[in-house]
């Protein structure tokens, strides 16, 4: 059985849109792309080295996957291990895979991730892919949440709990926060959301 991990940046009010450039996804008017890059710093990149070093495969949507195919290729020195990765992406129009190991998901995708799940081999990462992970929560196929949390409010932008949010318990198991305040939080699935009462 493989792991389903989601790599996320999100502000405080749980935007995700467009962390890494103005350009990068300006649907829905949004105008602060690159929200996250004044709080990168030297721990935050050795985090992500940590959490990138392999091995994995990717499962990506389709925006995502062609942000990435059309740099990782040519930055190979510090995307070795994405390079290397079997790269799963989900969209149900034609595509031109010209990233190297790439296999696109089209028809029931849930029933083939359900399926790549299912596999043994490497961790699944999603980066990203905010459309794909509204579906992964929806049939509760997520099963790790690596968050980055930066110090920041947007209000407006693609959110990362958004409408395939479904109840469910997490249980945090490593923390820790960058010298720019940025809260680097752990997350596995952990069953039912349970409730209680304060009242006598």
């Amino acid at each position: 059985m493989r792991k389903i991990i989601v790599l996320s940046f999100i502000t405080l009010d749980g935007v995700m849109q467009a962390p890494g450039g103005p350009e990068e996804d300006t649907s829905g008017g949004f105008r602060y792309g690159g929200w996250t890059v004044p709080y990168f710093d030297e721990f935050l990149g050795k985090v992500m080295t940590g959490q990138m070093s392999g091995p994995f495969d990717l499962l990506l949507g389709r925006k995502t996957y062609e942000i990435f195919a059309g740099y990782w290729p040519t930055h190979n020195e510090e995307g070795e291990e994405l390079n290397k990765a079997k790269k799963y992406v989900v969209s149900h129009s034609p595509m031109q895979l010209e990233w190297s190991n790439s296999v696109q998901l089209k028809d029931d995708v849930v029933e083939e991730i359900k399926k790549l799940k299912a596999q043994e081999g490497p961790q699944l990462q999603v980066h990203g892919s905010g459309k794909l992970i509204q579906t992964l929560l929806e049939h509760d196929l997520v099963d790790e949440l690596w968050l980055k949390i930066f110090p920041v409010t947007l209000g407006t932008g693609k959110r990362l709990f958004a409408e395939g949010t479904i109840p469910a318990a997490f249980i945090l198991y490593d923390l820790k926060n960058s010298p720019k305040g940025v809260i680097i939080a752990s997350y596995k699935r952990a069953g039912e959301v349970k409730t209680g009462s304060f009242g006598g």
